[in-house]
């Protein structure tokens, strides 16, 4: 028995099915029973007269999805199987909401360091979506929080966005490419010692 189907068979477990949208279509199909409130089973086999595993009650079913061109290695999510889920829709964090988990994540990380990778974060986003953006693409919570990883072993902000920010921008076309507008703006909160 895997452990999916001892979670299923848990009355009241939580199961997280995490990059559901990276999943396999077969495992798709294996989970249109066990999600379905009309069967709610799991077919261990698909020969005449294989088990089937009941889902327990109280059994809830949570899953992640990113879903956009933006993504890839995803797959275009089924529609019967998106039926199954209450969706709820998680915009990025604003630059306030990213400070606050920063912070939570690494107390003993200067707060206003962990603002100014909230902020830089947060104006690499507002480029990215404008109309006449000179950058693809802002910088994830996932790389703030490796910044602020790598602020708390040590590293300086500057270090940091070398080591986990700048690598993610082209830097074609030289002083007009993605990678030196995003440097520019880490710059903006670099200490030159003059202050």
């Amino acid at each position: 028995e895997s452990l999916f189907v001892k979670a299923i068979q848990t009355p009241n477990a939580v199961i997280l099915l995490d990059e559901l949208s990276r999943a396999h279509p077969d495992a798709w199909n294996i989970l249109m029973t066990v999600l379905d409130y009309g069967q709610r089973y799991l077919r261990l086999d698909e020969a005449d007269g294989s088990d089937t595993i009941k889902v327990a009650d109280g059994v809830t079913f949570v899953a992640t999805a990113n879903i956009g061109n933006e993504y890839t290695s995803t797959r275009v999510m089924d529609k019967a199987l998106m039926d199954r889920f209450t969706i709820v829709e998680m915009d990025v964090l604003n630059d306030t909401e990213e400070h606050g988990l920063l912070q939570y994540m690494f107390p003993h990380v200067d707060s206003k360091v962990l603002k100014d990778v909230a902020t830089i974060a947060h104006m690499t986003r507002v480029e990215a979506n404008n109309e006449t953006a000179r950058i693809s693409s802002g910088i994830s919570t996932r790389t703030s929080v490796e910044m602020a990883g790598l602020l708390y072993d040590g590293f300086g902000l500057e270090e940091s966005a070398n080591v986990c920010v700048y690598p993610q921008y082209d830097s074609t076309g030289g002083v007009d490419s993605e990678r030196t507008f995003v440097k520019q703006i880490v710059q903006k909160f670099i200490d030159d010692g003059s202050g």
